[in-house]
């Protein structure tokens, strides 16, 4: 239920580096947004680049086929306060207006009480 509505209320998501709670975190909206489970793009910014590429190798689970390469667009990195800033801003804007994401209602019809 935390996480449900960790991805229901959050706008933007800068994640530092950290350990097994935080990769949970960031996989888990990675995830939703890979999969079209949200009902908007939330921005994720990824701070400490060097952190990061260490402690997962996106490219290695590109080659072995475990996302797409297109799925490496779904965060941006950051090493500089100013620069998560100026990502947070240019991902937040056109949406400045929206109130906080929604996840994906389901394609399937309500079932009728029997």
């Amino acid at each position: 239920m935390r996480k449900l509505w960790f991805a229901y209320l959050a706008r933007a998501l800068v994640v530092f580096p950290g350990g097994f709670g935080t990769l949970d975190e960031m996989t888990e909206i990675l995830t939703l947004s890979q999969t079209r489970k949200l009902a908007r793009r939330i921005p994720v910014v990824l701070y400490g680049p060097e952190y990061w590429r260490e402690i997962l190798n996106f490219d290695a689970l590109v080659r072995h086929g475990m996302i797409d390469a297109e799925d490496l667009r779904l965060f941006t990195w950051a090493d500089d306060p100013q620069t998560a800033l100026d990502v947070l801003r240019a991902g937040l804007e056109p949406h400045a207006e929206e109130p906080a994401p929604a996840l994906a209602r389901s394609k399937m019809p309500a079932q009728q009480p029997s």
